[in-house]
């Protein structure tokens, strides 16, 4: 979300979505309360400082990693003071191991994606971290469900060998696709719950996310292609909900008469029951509302909200 009051965000999330709300994230607030800071942060035996070429990992907590943690502090006593009461599903958000070896530099330079034994260090320590973060979570709301989203926009470069190198001059060795599945796999089995994984770049492995045990997949529906048709038609008769972004999040792009258009074509074209698009479909932004302004970002959530209702109409 836009801005760096943690207190307006949840307000304005907590009103704006009846149903699935969530902890905000406020990367306008500086390294620390970024997608990879946060990430940073919740790692267990694992530190890392912002250096001059980024994240890196060091030997010791710093003032970044207390900086991190503090937010993400003051992030909960604001969710907490606006969910009293609250029952029902709660999302909270983080970014994934894969996306996170891909951001933060090793001691030595490097980004840790290029040493898989740092890679499964990762995995492990965030594993414990979030299982701890998700304790927090419902102690500060008892009545919470809580549903765990794991950000991983940097998972198709990991899997193709896109990845820069430090230097940037050069490319790191693609991820096995099996490695990269047993990976998730097992933070996903580690975790007491639902996990969505969320990843706004083309050629999202839909199929390999499936496997890896995420009960939903969060794209964004304007990178699909029909070639996409056949592992989201299989992910979606095994049970997998499929949280699908139509809401632009820049507020510059035009958000059309019927957003839920694309969602309902792609349903014609796997010949599902027009009935069940509201029951396998989640209404999203496209991505983070971080770049929007926040009048923007509060009608994005709005007509998110305006666009999941109208999937149970009747299509003409």
């Amino acid at each position: 979300m836009p801005g760096t009051d943690a207190r307006e965000a949840v307000r304005t999330v907590v009103g704006e979505l009846e149903v699935l709300p969530h902890l905000p994230e406020l990367p306008e607030r500086g390294p620390g309360a970024d997608v990879i800071g946060r990430g940073a942060g919740l790692l267990v035996e694992l530190y890392a400082g912002v250096e001059p070429s980024g994240w890196r990992f060091a030997d010791r907590p710093g003032r970044d990693t207390r900086r991190a943690r503090a937010w993400l502090g003051e992030d909960l006593d604001a969710l907490e003071e606006f969910t009293q009461g609250w029952t029902g599903p709660l999302k909270v958000q983080a970014v994934g191991p894969w996306t996170l070896a891909a951001s933060v530099e090793l001691p030595r330079g490097e980004k840790a994606l290029a040493d898989r034994g740092a890679c499964r260090d990762i995995a492990g320590s965030l594993a414990e971290g979030l299982r701890r973060h998700l304790a927090e979570v419902r102690r500060r709301v008892p009545g919470a469900e809580v549903v765990l989203q794991l950000d991983e926009p940097l998972l198709p470069a990991v899997l193709a060998g896109q990845v820069p190198t430090a230097s940037g001059f050069q490319r790191l060795r693609a991820v096995d696709r099996q490695l990269a599945e047993e990976a998730l796999r097992g933070l996903v089995r580690s975790l007491d719950a639902p996990v969505l994984v969320h990843c706004c770049a083309p050629q999202v492995p839909i199929g390999l996310l499936r496997r890896a045990g995420a009960a939903a997949v969060s794209l964004d529906m304007a990178l699909l292609t029909e070639r996409d048709d056949d592992a989201i038609g299989e992910a979606v008769e095994g049970g997998t909900l499929i949280f699908g972004g139509v809401i632009p999040s820049t507020q510059g792009l035009s958000v059309g008469a019927d957003s839920v258009a694309v969602v309902r074509r792609l349903w014609r074209r796997l010949g599902f029951d027009p009935e069940s698009l509201a029951r396998r479909v989640v209404v999203t932004p496209s991505c983070g509302l971080a770049g929007a302004s926040p009048a923007y970002a509060r009608r994005a959530l709005s007509l998110s909200v305006t666009a999941a209702r109208s999937l149970a109409d009747t299509p003409e």
